[in-house]
Order: structure tokens, then sequence, then C-alpha cells
């Protein structure tokens, strides 16, 4: 069975004063159809570039990315105009994201008639209508601005926008991280609704671990730049073979009372990303590094069905055979 979103060896570097800066390095993966992909990690992992190189908003160092079976690597001009439409994007702050100069109504038409995908406005109204109740917004905040709405509702309105050329795969980065923790849940339940009606792919970018064992199929965890562990969400939640995702893992709050959860502190300096050194990139901070991590990139290797994990000691940290 062809995945539907298959990336093989994804890197993105940017110029800087000091060097080259390696956000994305060597990404591998694969995401079914109407499946979602978790990525977590700690801010500056990667994460947001990684799904931003993927829909094109930033053009790839090296690597692949395949859509729905084609090689869209490299492509541009009118094939990459057609591709907006099957790829969208959720962004973080859903007011930075929305022109503070436009309605409602106008925020959510806009890519039909940019994209020419609707010719007249009766017809264009008529969609806008139908999507602001497809992700519950009132007809009565048609012609409101984003600063006369709370972080759910402008939310709702970046959703309701992203839907608007009825796309098959969508970035969703870090979409309820700006929001209330009452509206989060609203916000999550709705993608997921939306999953489920729209047969939709979703690529989910978050640092709340919590949020993504509620949400996705399969979870990719990176570490500056790099891929550390990949695994189905039941798998990686029941057993962590990487120590960073370990770590990761033991600071998820438990909402019980008395419950004593032991904590794993990671010590020890963060790599630089800019022209990085030979060797693991969270040897510095791992109590389990040799030398041969300082000086060799370990690979991903599949510890278990499915689980993969990049360390060179995994199986004599975790004492398996």
């Amino acid at each position: 069975m062809n995945a539907f979103i298959e990336v093989n060896n994804l890197k993105k570097y940017f110029k800087t004063p000091g060097g080259m800066l390696h956000a994305v390095d060597n990404i591998s993966f694969k995401i079914q159809k109407g499946e979602t992909l978790g990525v977590v990690g700690e801010s500056g992992c990667g994460k947001s570039t990684l799904g931003r190189t993927l829909i094109h908003l930033l053009k790839n160092t090296d690597g692949q990315i395949k859509f729905d079976g084609e090689d869209i690597t490299n492509v541009s001009g009118k094939r990459l105009k057609e591709l907006r439409k099957d790829m969208q994007i959720v962004f973080q702050d859903p007011f930075s994201s929305l022109n503070p100069r436009m309605t409602v109504s106008q925020i959510i038409g806009e890519p039909m008639i940019v994209s020419n995908m609707y010719k007249d406005n009766k017809t264009i109204a008529k969609k806008v209508s139908e999507l602001m109740d497809t992700v519950g917004i009132a007809d009565r905040l048609v012609n409101s601005y984003p600063h006369e709405l709370d972080g759910g509702r402008r939310q709702r309105v970046g959703i309701a926008r992203t839907l608007a050329l009825e796309p098959k795969f969508i970035v969703c980065d870090e979409p309820v991280s700006a929001l209330d923790v009452s509206i989060q849940a609203q916000v999550l339940n709705l993608m997921q609704d939306l999953q489920e009606e729209r047969d939709l792919t979703y690529l989910f970018i978050t640092h709340d671990l919590s949020v993504v064992k509620h949400i996705s199929d399969n979870i990719l965890v990176m570490y500056l730049g790099n891929m550390v562990e990949y695994a189905s969400a039941d798998k990686l939640f029941e057993n962590q073979y990487h120590p960073y995702t370990q770590a990761l893992l033991s600071a998820i709050p438990i909402a019980k009372i008395g419950h004593k959860r032991k904590r794993i502190l990671l010590t020890g300096e963060i790599s630089s990303p800019i022209n990085p050194k030979p060797g693991c990139r969270f040897a510095m901070r791992c109590k389990y590094a040799k030398d041969r991590c300082h000086q060799v990139q370990p690979e991903m290797i599949e510890i278990k069905d499915n689980h993969h994990v990049a360390c060179h000691y995994v199986k004599e940290i975790n004492g398996i055979e």
C-alpha cells in the first residue's frame, strides 16, 4: 500500500553569519491516507520548518517529497499553484495569521477568489456560510474583524480558511498552543471530526505530549533537526526507548493528588544546530553517552515492530536482547 505522504532524507538548511543552520536533517517518514502523524520536540527542534518545507512554503535543501504517489520535490509554477489547493496549513497564532483589515467572510472567501475556484460572489458567499457552520462560527459574526473575536473563534476562522479549497493534506502547526485549555479540547475535537468527515490527512506539530497522544496515529520525535524516535502513538506511550523521549514523557503532568512521578531532568548544554559536529546531537545532555556518541551519528534502527530509534546503545539502556 503506497503512502499518501512519503518523505525521504529531507533536509532544510539556512545560511547564517555563523555557518549553515541544520533545521531539518535527514528526516524520513510516511503518512497513510486519513491518518495523523504527530511531530513533537522542544522549541527550535525544526518541527515547524519541517511542516512548511513539506507544503513548499520553504524550499528544501535536499531529499524527496512525494504526495499521493507524485514526486513534488521540485514542482513550481502552475503545478505548485494546483498543489496549493490540496496542501494547506493551520498556523499557530490565530491572531497574527489573520488579516486585521479583513472581515471573517473576506478571510474565508479569499482563497476561493485567488484560486478562481468560484467566479460569482453569490456562490462564494454561500460557501463561506457553509464553512462557518462547519467550524462552528455563528452567522452573526460574518462581518466581524479578527480583533473582535476570542482566540478560539479566531482559530476556527483560520481552520475555515484552510478548508476553503477542500484540501487533502493539512499541516497543523501547533494549532491549539495559543488557546485556553477548555478551548483546546473543542478545537481538537473539531479537527478530528473534520478529518473523519472529509478523509483528511494531518501532520500535527505540537510540544504538548498529552495533545499529540489524543489525536495522532503515529508520532515522530525530533531533536535539533534529527529524528530520534518514531512509532505508533500507543507503542510510544507504552514504551519509550530513546533517552530524550523518556525525558519528554516524564514531564507530562498527571492530574492526581498525591501522585509522585519520577521526572528525568536533563543537564548539560544544548548542541548548536549551526555547522553541527559529528555524532549524536543529544550526546551533550545524555547520561548514557560514550565516546562513540560524540563521534558517530546514530542511524534509525527498528527495535520492535514499526518502532524505530536513533541511539547507539538503545538495547543496552533498555535491557533489550
